[in-house]
């Protein structure tokens, strides 16, 4: 299987490369404009001259099954629409885009050729999340902080808070009839967000403060008189009574712990398979974030 990699940022050197170069059947290729960065990560990984390419034009010409897309976000529309329109499966970082009118051509443009396209929401298979999806849902709160970072409101939500949305999206036990979106600004700057999702017998909050002195990550689900806790990915916390703590283990990688490693062996799997992925919920959860952008910018008179 002909496998490409198209941007070698950390992301890509930290988390997908460590799994794509260790699955038996894969032949990697690279792609990035940077012959520094090819060459280095090409050593490392070694592979030979011919799966190292410094154009996606030499890239797409290998005759790939599939690629992963690790580039930055504003070049994500060209390179998924060259990709799939060369019939070439895709997965690519979220966001898809950041204007969603590109994101939703994108989600067509895949259906319309009948090629797999799936957005890197590695929390959706992460075991300490997916944990949470078989406990009691009443009310359900996910923190994702910063230290010293208030950002642009559409930057900040997409590259970011998209996360506690999706999070939020695959956690509520039924259908949202209640969108509430509070936010503070100041000088053009996003400081914090809070998202509440709202339906028939539960309510999810998703939280996003970018001057909060601590960089976490901090999930709860309750509901039937327990909850269930999940810090930074690799703590599990029981509560009913005494608590329960469960650790990551020692030898279990990060990308393991944070659902890398599982969304991309389920989407590799399903390109083996010939089955086509959908991308349409994803674009669901692009479509959220689009909401709290423009509820950011009515509260602030940017829109």
């Amino acid at each position: 299987m002909k496998v490409g990699c198209i941007g070698l940022g950390d992301i890509a050197q930290k988390a997908y490369l460590p799994v794509l170069g260790s699955r038996p059947g894969v032949e990697l290729h690279l792609q990035t404009r940077t012959p520094a960065t090819l060459a280095r990560v090409a050593d490392e990984l070694r592979l030979p001259a011919g799966q190292r390419h410094a154009g996606l034009d030499d890239l797409i010409a290998q005759g790939l099954d599939a690629a992963f897309v690790h580039a930055p976000t504003t070049v994500h529309p060209e390179i998924v629409t060259r990709l799939l329109e060369a019939g070439v499966p895709t997965y690519v970082d979220k966001p898809l885009a950041y204007e969603f009118a590109d994101s939703e051509r994108l989600v067509t443009l895949a259906e319309k050729r009948a090629v797999s396209l799936a957005v890197g929401f590695n929390r959706r298979f992460a075991p300490g999340y997916t944990q949470c999806a078989d406990h009691p849902r009443e009310l359900i709160l996910m923190q994702k902080n910063r230290i010293g970072l208030p950002e642009e409101p559409r930057t900040m939500i997409l590259d970011d808070f998209i996360h506690v949305v999706d999070t939020l999206r695959f956690l509520v036990p039924g259908p949202v009839d209640d969108v509430t979106v509070r936010a503070r600004t100041e000088g053009g700057l996003l400081h914090h967000v809070v998202l509440q999702l709202a339906g028939d017998g539960f309510t999810a909050l998703g939280v996003m403060n970018r001057l909060s002195g601590s960089a976490e990550e901090i999930l709860e689900v309750s509901g039937q008189d327990t909850k269930r806790q999940v810090i930074n990915l690799a703590e599990v916390i029981d509560h009913k009574g005494q608590p329960t703590v469960r650790r990551r283990g020692d030898w279990v990688p990060v990308a393991r712990q944070r659902g890398i490693e599982q969304a991309v062996l389920v989407f590799l799997g399903a390109v083996r398979a010939g089955k086509v992925l959908s991308a349409r919920d994803a674009l669901a959860t692009h479509e959220l974030c689009e909401q709290v952008v423009r509820a950011v910018g009515e509260r602030t008179g940017a829109v």
